[in-house]
């Protein structure tokens, strides 16, 4: 029952030869007439903007021409896993193929690239996706290419596939919200008690004004109320905007005040290495900025005292109670907003990327299914923040999936070294995701910390964000996985909903590499001209649309335009660089913004890195290029050292050696600095341009997701 009114419509079986119809079972056409208000003006978005639009050459996607990606070479010599019987028999990947006729992965990637509609509308209904009312058409391209449409004339909101469908029945007493904080404390939430208690939000929002289309910013650590409070919003059919927690005021307002939003909920603090952060403070401080803001709820976490505004704030578990544990939720149209996410840009103003029910939601589950295999038996515990894109996608990938979803509000060496795989132990966490940086952060404490929990439940890693050093990917997928559990490499973005390239548990791996597209991507390798490249590093690119493109930039359609669709016709250009190997994997050499060029030769600064990562004194290394006034650009590098390793000039030279025998003498590094730290974001991403900016002098741009600021000004005095 959806709001105790009435039936969901279950997509109908439909054969591959319908040609992409629609699911047309269900109620009748009852809504025909309902006027959906909402603040976000799709229309206006996408039509007033003819100039950029004529860069775009047709409304028709292209992947049909572009090479077949080619099957995988299992047989390699440096294929390091292969799948065993288990990860097969269990995969519902495989089982999605048998279902739609495909018999192999490198078929499956053809047909989802050549036919999108025919792949989505198949993959909604493998997902068990349910929509209020059937959609009479799975994609309209009439706008453009970058102004995709999907599922026409339907009714939907995620919300209902992530929670409300399992509410009763045998899921209702299953876990959905697994959550451990720093200090110790542990909470769940059933299914059960999920609805009812996001229910009890979206009630407390609406009578503070809340309606359809307005924005909420939720800036909270990753507690159980964060769930919530992300359900509620959706449930109402308004727009949350997800604010990583360790932002300053400025960071906060300027997100708030961008997108006009009329709450914020936060928290009164949290916890970072065992020292109680003010979160409320910062809210003040930011709401202070943010005019229209006209209420803060604010959930109770650490305890602490809370500085208040009578009349406009709001004790969480105060207002909440004595609200009614049913709600009816918004039936939503599938283009309908449900989330704008902000991205910093190089320019300093970050970037607000709005995203629709049957858009990112969809996307998310449908990666955690086809790549990572997740099913409702498993515990997905991700290692980010709400404000990173990997917060939102776990909230609604595991939900819609009838997974537990495991989360961790603590940093992942504190107390002690082991503390991640304590969780993950204790918990009984099958996938676990955490970024490169942070691996090789754990990886410093030894292998100790890791082989004394048992990780047996644990059967996927999952890992984005940046590429891997081979020596930071062996140690995880051998000392921690026992060389049983695959690493799914996972590159994508938040304009994207998740990933364009990725592995599956069907596919063989290489270290650090990808088996290639994410199923429904058409995904490709090119030249500067869009021809396709092979054995060789090219610009990244998708052909085609997928249901999780973003539908534009919060009133900057142009900024959108440009950012991706200006170089090449109808072609996504995403700023990576990538490479295919003669075995058919792929590779991501690193941003192409942040590539560096030594007379006219280029290299990615992960080439750099990942020789100095090989170096045993290493435990971490950014490269950047800076100006040279004969050759262009020369590489300096800067290395953080294993801790008792003693600073030299013969250490320097050997760093610098290390990296010729890898590069050659042509891209030998100009200089290698001494540093303890690197800048980079609480989940791990070295931050480069803010290196190289340090280093050069010049303005630093946007530095809300800084986490270290002083390991910046150490960067102007490196050693």
């Amino acid at each position: 029952m959806i709001g105790g009114k009435g039936d969901a419509v279950k997509c109908a079986t439909v054969s591959r030869s319908e040609a992409g119809q629609a699911c047309v079972a269900g109620a009748p056409d009852v809504y025909a007439d309902r006027v959906i208000r909402y603040k976000y003006h799709h229309n206006d978005n996408r039509r007033s903007h003819s100039t950029m639009r004529r860069m775009l050459v047709s409304a028709t996607p292209t992947p049909a021409s572009m090479p077949s990606p080619p099957p995988l070479n299992a047989d390699a010599a440096d294929v390091v896993w292969r799948p065993t019987a288990d990860y097969i028999e269990r995969s519902r990947l495989l089982r999605f193929m048998r279902e739609v006729g495909v018999g192999a992965y490198d078929e499956l990637l053809a047909w989802a690239a050549a036919d999108p509609a025919r792949f989505w509308d198949a993959t909604l209904r493998d997902l068990d996706l349910q929509f209020y009312r059937p959609y009479t058409r799975t994609l309209d391209l009439s706008d453009g290419l970058p102004w995709a449409r999907w599922f026409v004339g339907g009714l939907y909101n995620y919300a209902h596939d992530a929670v409300d469908k399992r509410a009763t029945g045998p899921d209702a007493a299953r876990i959905a919200v697994d959550w451990e904080g720093e200090e110790g404390a542990t909470r769940t939430l059933t299914y059960a008690e999920l609805h009812a208690e996001s229910n009890r939000m979206a009630h407390l929002l609406r009578t503070q004004g809340v309606g359809v289309g307005d924005r909420v910013g939720i800036f909270m650590p990753m507690i159980p109320e964060t769930v919530v409070a992300v359900l509620a919003v959706a449930k109402l059919g308004a727009v949350y905007v997800p604010i990583f927690s360790g932002y300053g005021a400025p960071s906060v307002a300027a997100r708030l005040s961008d997108c006009d939003a009329k709450v914020l909920v936060t928290a009164d603090g949290s916890y970072r290495r065992g020292r109680p952060i003010d979160m409320k403070q910062v809210a003040d401080e930011a709401v202070a900025g943010a005019p229209t803001v006209e209420r803060v709820v604010v959930a109770r976490r650490t305890g602490q005292e809370a500085a208040w505004t009578p009349g406009r704030d709001l004790w969480w578990h105060e207002a909440v109670a004595g609200q009614p544990a049913e709600f009816e939720t918004q039936r939503t149209a599938p283009e309908d907003p449900y989330m704008i996410i902000y991205t910093s840009g190089t320019t300093g103003r970050p970037k607000g990327a709005v995203h629709v029910h049957a858009g990112f939601p969809v996307k998310g589950a449908q990666d955690l299914a086809h790549c990572f295999d997740v099913q409702a038996d498993d515990t997905l515990l991700w290692y980010t923040d709400l404000g990173w894109m990997m917060g939102p996608w776990a909230i609604s990938g595991a939900l819609m999936l009838g997974a537990t979803l495991m989360l961790y509000d603590g940093t992942p060496d504190y107390p002690g070294p082991d503390r991640l795989w304590d969780v993950a132990a204790r918990h009984g966490v099958t996938v676990l995701g955490i970024a490169p940086t942070a691996v090789r952060a754990l990886k410093a404490h030894g292998d100790e910390p890791a082989r004394r929990h048992d990780l047996a439940r644990l059967r996927v890693f999952g890992s984005t964000g940046e590429p891997w050093d081979p020596e930071t990917w062996r140690w995880l997928f051998a000392t921690v996985g026992g060389s049983r559990c695959p690493i799914i490499n996972y590159s994508g973005g938040t304009e994207i909903s998740g990933g364009i390239v990725g592995c599956a548990t069907i596919t063989p791996l290489k270290p650090c590499c990808f088996a290639g597209p994410v199923p429904g991507m058409a995904a490709d390798v090119v030249d500067e001209t869009g021809h396709p490249v092979r054995g060789q590093v090219g610009e990244l690119v998708i052909r085609g649309p997928w249901p999780g493109m973003t539908r534009g930039f919060w009133r900057d359609p142009e900024r959108y335009l440009e950012s991706y669709w200006s170089r090449l016709p109808d072609t996504w250009v995403h700023g990576d660089w990538a490479e295919i190997d003669a075995d058919g994997f792929w590779y991501i050499r690193g941003r192409s913004d942040d590539t560096i060029k030594v007379a006219g030769k280029r290299v990615g600064p992960a080439e750099v890195e990942s020789a100095l990562l090989g170096h045993p004194a290493v435990v971490a290394a950014a490269a950047v290029g800076v100006p040279h006034e004969v050759k262009g650009e020369t590489v300096v590098a800067f290395a953080v050292l294993r801790p008792g390793t003693t600073e030299s000039e013969e250490l320097r030279a050997a760093l610098v050696g290390a990296v010729t025998a890898v590069l050659g003498k042509s891209l030998r590094p100009k200089r290698i600095h001494f540093v303890s730290d690197l800048p980079k974001t609480r989940n791990g991403k070295i931050l480069r341009r803010v290196i190289r900016a340090r280093y050069l002098d010049r303005p630093l741009g946007d530095l809300s997701a800084l986490e270290n600021p002083a390991a910046v000004d150490e960067i102007a005095h490196a050693r």
